[in-house]
């Protein structure tokens, strides 16, 4: 059995001191992934290959989204294709990385000089995705925010009960670690997260190989794609997400899908959650340029998810630069 472990995933110094002497005196084999991602994936291997790992014999991937991509990678390349189980440690991860058959590495191209997210990767299921909440609590404020940035994502799209739980208790997940007891309780911290899983399998499950690419579950992933990339930038993934999901929330209203108590009781729910709804870098060129991007990617069109109400959704593929200043100029007016 090898194990791979996400030293980057925000666990607590204790449960890191754990980890490995648990591997110690289990015997077990394990890499700690330290690199980036497309260098982390040849770590895998040369250690597969090390190990000999025999074609059914499993490996284990521990950690973050970042760790289950490269993992999924790797065991998809090793042997053409060998069995591993998904461990997913972060609040993220749980509710995004660990559902589905998707795993990318980011690709920096010699042609190019430039880097591109999740350029390269393969569909490639685990035989096994095992889920323990227990981990969340593990982590800081800003992770738990971050992974709060994919579940409210979910609930603009499809849930407006998911939306509501947000808003409700959202505040007090973050501050508790989602171990606030009476919210345990009353089952509103496994609520939240199995609605968000069951989404994703929903939205996912018919549509496995994405040949429909008019997709919900891809609202915020149109901008925060670029904004991750923008060198030197200080936001995690579900904090993009948030930030482009904020400004599809303005295209929205200018397009006179939502009214501004809508746009208003988003922007609140969004700032409970302790996550950003502006960055620096959103600029008109990052906007466009994001645009002419999903054109390529999604196959010749823009399919810009957008809301009409929250917990419905279409996909827009006309959307302007003229329509991204106004909204940018919209979006400058809130207090961020």
């Amino acid at each position: 059995m090898s194990w791979a472990c996400d030293f980057h995933s925000s666990l607590f110094p204790a449960l890191f001191n754990y980890i490995p002497i648990f591997l110690r005196d289990h015997l077990i084999r394990h890499l700690w992934i330290v690199k980036p991602k497309t260098q982390a994936v040849d770590d895998i291997l040369d250690e597969l290959c090390a190990y000999k790992l025999r074609r059914r014999e499993p490996f284990l991937a521990i950690g973050g989204g970042c760790v289950l991509d490269v993992a999924g990678m790797a065991a998809c390349l090793y042997r053409r294709g060998v069995p591993f189980v998904r461990v997913p440690t972060t609040l993220l991860a749980i509710v995004d990385a660990s559902v589905g058959v998707k795993n990318g590495v980011d690709y920096c191209c010699a042609g190019t000089d430039e880097t591109y997210k999740n350029r390269v990767g393969s569909f490639y299921a685990p035989s096994a995705c095992l889920l323990d909440p227990a981990f969340i609590a593990s982590q800081d404020a800003r992770n738990i925010s971050n992974g709060l940035g994919e579940i409210i994502k979910l609930a603009l799209v499809r849930s407006s009960d998911l939306f509501d739980l947000l808003e409700a208790h959202g505040k007090t997940l973050v501050e508790t670690r989602f171990e606030d007891e009476a919210l345990k309780q009353s089952g509103v911290s496994s609520r939240i997260i199995d609605q968000s899983i069951q989404i994703m399998l929903e939205e996912l499950g018919p549509n496995l190989w994405e040949s429909k690419l008019d997709r919900c579950v891809d609202y915020g992933h149109t901008f925060s794609k670029l904004l991750e990339m923008v060198p030197g930038a200080d936001i995690m993934h579900g904090e993009a997400v948030n930030v482009d999901g904020f400004f599809c929330v303005i295209i929205s209203h200018l397009r006179g899908y939502i009214d501004m108590e809508t746009v208003n009781r988003i922007f609140a729910c969004m700032k409970s959650l302790k996550l950003p709804t502006n960055s620096s870098d959103l600029q008109l060129d990052l906007a466009w340029q994001s645009c002419k991007d999903a054109i390529e990617h999604r196959h010749g069109e823009q399919r810009i998810p957008l809301i009409t109400e929250i917990g419905e959704s279409v996909c827009a593929s006309d959307i302007t630069e003229e329509e991204l200043a106004r909204a940018l100029d919209v979006m400058a007016q809130f207090d961020h």
